[in-house]
């Protein structure tokens, strides 16, 4: 008997290649947005069925879907293409918070190292923005959500382009969906999709933005960080803001109250992934305790395992009790604002 998931992940799956500044590489391994996310909810939600909505080409490798698999996630909503879909993906972090994708070459040759194989042909993303009308390999389509997955009761919306949020979420909606958090990509927060912003946001149960989302939708309207979450919160009540170091603004637009949760003090190594991994701790928590203030807790939380680490998969090895002592320690810490 197939198990409908509980709770289900849109988003990307990768092949990450990652350089750190002390010369650390890390090549070819699994990755992607839907991944991160979905991590995130199976820290808290160990015994419940996450199913992944993703696209790959041919070439990507079948072990890692297996092993997908054996980590107790669903996959029927992977839909492997019968072509090549390229997506490899570079980072070079030049510290913890800051990365590049481009200038692959001179990066390796930096520290010395060889060029991977792997990478040979790649090319970093365009940075041009999202289109209205035309989808890419990897926008995602009514046809790739399973009906199963219709049975879900929570969903995770992770950046892809603005086609896939503006198409997705409505259709999530129209199954048993009732706890649903988007956090946007970054193709379509410009002031030229302003307008298009409450089509995205109606219907959400909390939406995830980082700041540099938030300020580069306004850029042109206002710097003031409130005055974004009031013309935001019009049209969705919950709105974290993911901020630099780990921590996170709520803010509850019904109430227009506002808390800061600082980060978790962990040993971190890096921060890949871990925006993502927050989104997933988030809905994890939101479905446990229906308190925005808690659910940014237990993001918060999970996303401070990942960082001790390297690999989509890292968080899930933690000690068992872990994850409830940090949150314990976190909650001492909020501000309210």
């Amino acid at each position: 008997m197939v198990l409908s998931p509980s709770a289900v992940f849109v988003g990307r799956l990768q092949r990450d290649f990652l350089l750190l500044g002390d010369g650390q590489t890390f090549e070819d391994q699994m990755g992607g947005n839907a991944l991160y996310s979905a991590v995130g909810w199976k820290l808290w939600q160990k015994d419940r069925v996450a199913g992944i909505v993703a696209r790959v080409g041919e070439d990507y490798p079948l072990e890692w879907l297996n092993e997908v698999e054996q980590r107790g996630l669903d996959i029927q909503g992977i839909r492997v293409e019968k072509r090549p879909i390229d997506v490899r993906a570079f980072y070079y972090y030049h510290d913890l918070e800051t990365y590049s994708q481009e200038y692959v070459v001179l990066h390796y040759a930096h520290h010395r190292l060889p060029f991977p194989k792997a990478l040979m042909g790649y090319q970093p993303p365009l940075s041009y923005p999202d289109s209205r009308t035309q989808s890419q390999p990897l926008t995602l389509r009514s046809t790739d959500l399973p009906k199963l997955y219709l049975d879900a009761t929570a969903a995770h919306v992770a950046p892809i382009d603005y086609l896939t949020h503006n198409l997705l979420p409505s259709l999530l909606r129209q199954g048993l969906v009732t706890s649903l958090t988007l956090a946007p990509s970054p193709g379509y927060m410009t002031p030229t999709f302003l307008t298009d912003m409450p089509q995205i946001l109606r219907g959400l149960t909390a939406f995830l933005p980082s700041d540099e989302d938030l300020r580069n939708l306004f850029k042109e309207r206002t710097t003031d960080l409130l005055e974004m979450l009031d013309a935001l919160g019009e049209f969705v009540e919950i709105i974290v803001v993911r901020q630099r170091g780990l921590s996170q603004l709520v803010y509850d637009a019904r109430s227009r109250n506002r808390w800061f949760v600082p980060p978790y003090p962990a040993r971190t190594i890096s921060l890949h992934g871990t925006g993502d991994v927050f989104c997933g701790g988030f809905l994890a928590g939101f479905c446990k305790t229906y308190d925005p203030l808690e659910a940014a807790l237990y993001g918060n939380v999970a996303a401070s395992i990942a960082s001790e680490g390297i690999g989509v998969f890292y968080a899930l090895d933690c000690e068992p009790r872990l994850p409830l002592a940090r949150l314990e320690s976190l909650r001492q810490a909020v501000r309210k604002l």
